[in-house]
């Protein structure tokens, strides 16, 4: 054979095996993605005792009865988190008339927080997962080298305290909305 012509096969050969590890590995991710999610739903909330921007403490069990919206973002005063909680702003008054709560939270503090809340008028609590607690146990930290974050996800919990939902991927345009009505949908059955 030519010189050139096992070139050319050895590249055909090679970028064949990219494109098939590329494709196994999105099965992968959709998969693990899906898989993430699932194992969840049906599942109690893990309990927590958390300070939002006001100091005050915040539990899991003092919410029985309600809806719980509890939803991770990276960072205060970031773009998309700043418009995530906007959204939730907005939509909060329908949360409240379908018996539910929004909960934010983020691994920054209560400090960080405060200057947040106060920035966009939030009237929901963020919680400061500062020790990385409850992030950890639903298993969306973040590593960035020298800092950790949440991942953006939201865990939606039921009014007898099992997660009913998770939301591993997340539009900070639409995401409130959705939580909203699937809130109206669940509370239907």
């Amino acid at each position: 054979m030519k010189p050139l012509k096992i070139l050319a096969i050895g590249l055909l050969s090679v970028s064949t095996l990219c494109m098939l590890n590329r494709i196994g590995h999105a099965e992968n991710s959709i998969f693990s993605s899906y898989e993430s999610e699932r194992q969840w739903v049906g599942k109690p909330a893990p309990s927590f005792k958390l300070q939002d921007q006001n100091s005050k403490w915040h539990e899991l069990n003092q919410y029985k009865g309600k809806w719980v919206v509890l939803y991770f973002y990276p960072k205060d005063d970031s773009p998309g988190c700043t418009q995530e909680a906007n959204q939730f702003k907005s939509l909060y008054p329908q949360f409240i008339k379908n018996n539910a709560v929004v909960l934010g939270v983020s691994l920054d503090d209560v400090k960080s927080h405060q200057k947040f809340s106060e920035k966009l008028g939030l009237n929901f609590p963020i919680l400061a997962d500062t020790n990385h607690q409850l992030a950890s146990q639903f298993g969306i930290v973040r590593n960035l080298g020298i800092t950790k974050i949440a991942k953006r996800e939201t865990f939606l919990i039921d009014p007898q305290g099992s997660i009913v939902y998770h939301y591993s991927s997340v539009n900070t345009q639409t995401h409130a909305n959705q939580v909203l009505a699937d809130i109206q949908k669940f509370s239907k059955k």
